[in-house]
C-alpha cells in the first residue's frame, strides 16, 4: 500500500502530526547513518562519512512545490507528491564512499529502499551530482507503526560545495539565471569531476604505497 494511503487511513490527517513523523524519521535514518559510520571505522578504521546534515522542508518551500507540480496545498498531496519533506545529506570524501554507503543502507533489513536516482553517472543538465536514495523507515509509536519517508542524498565534498553555491546562485536569480551563468556553472561542475577523479586516484596510490611499505 502507498505509505501517503496508510497515513492517512490510519487518521494522522494534521499537519503537526506529520512533522512530528518526518522528524522522528530524520532521527532513524540520521542514527542509524552514524553507526554505520562507527561500525565501519571500527572494522576497517576509516571512515566513509566526513559530516552528515538533516533537515526538514519549510512550510513555504512545500508549499511552493505543490503548486509548481499543480497541486493543491493539502495534507495528502504533500505525503503523496513531496518525498524530500524529511531529507539526509550525507558528505563522503571519494565517489566509492558513496556507493560502498549506499549498499550499506540497502541492506538495512528495516529501511525499506522505494526508487534510486543515480545523478552521479547521469548528472542533471545544470551539472549537478549526487545520489539520491527514497526510503522509508517504520516510526513505532505506541499504539501503532507508520512508514515514513525520507530522501537520502549522497555525495562528495566537491559535489556538496558545487551544489550549494548553484542553489545559492539560482536563489538570487528565482530560477532565472542568465545564460552564462548557467554555462559557467556546468563548467565548474566539469572541473568538480575531474578533481573527484583525481583525488580519488591520489588515495588509491597512498594506500598502495602504505602497503608496499608494511610489507
Amino acid at each position: 500500500m502507498d505509505d501517503s494511503k496508510y497515513i492517512m487511513q490510519d487518521g494522522i490527517d494534521d499537519w503537526e502530526t506529520v512533522m512530528f513523523l518526518y522528524n522522528s524519521a530524520l532521527k532513524e535514518v540520521g542514527t542509524k547513518l552514524e553507526i554505520l559510520n562507527d561500525e565501519f571505522v571500527h572494522i576497517h578504521k576509516y571512515n566513509p562519512i566526513e559530516y552528515i546534515k538533516r533537515r526538514i522542508k519549510s512550510p513555504e518551500s512545500i508549499v511552493k512545490k505543490l503548486k509548481r507540480g499543480g497541486y493543491e496545498s493539502t495534507i495528502e498531496n504533500m505525503i503523496d507528491h513531496c518525498n524530500d519533506i524529511a531529507g539526509i545529506r550525507v558528505v563522503c570524501s571519494f565517489n566509492s564512499d558513496i556507493y560502498r554507503l549506499a549498499e550499506m543502507i540497502g541492506a538495512q533489513n528495516d529501511l525499506t529502499v522505494v526508487s534510486v536516482k543515480d545523478y552521479i553517472k547521469h548528472p542533471k543538465d545544470s551539472g549537478y551530482k549526487s545520489y539520491h536514495m527514497l526510503v522509508t523507515v517504520p516510526i513505532f509509536l505506541s499504539d501503532r507503526v507508520i512508514n515514513t519517508k525520507v530522501e537520502i542524498q549522497i555525495r562528495t565534498i566537491a559535489m556538496d560545495f558545487w551544489a550549494t553555491l548553484e542553489h545559492k546562485i539560482y536563489y538570487k536569480f528565482e530560477g532565472d539565471a542568465p545564460d552564462y551563468i548557467s554555462r559557467d556553472l556546468r563548467t565548474c561542475a566539469a572541473i568538480v569531476s575531474d578533481l573527484d577523479e583525481k583525488m580519488l586516484q591520489l588515495n588509491q596510490a597512498i594506500m598502495e604505497a602504505k602497503q608496499e611499505t608494511e610489507e
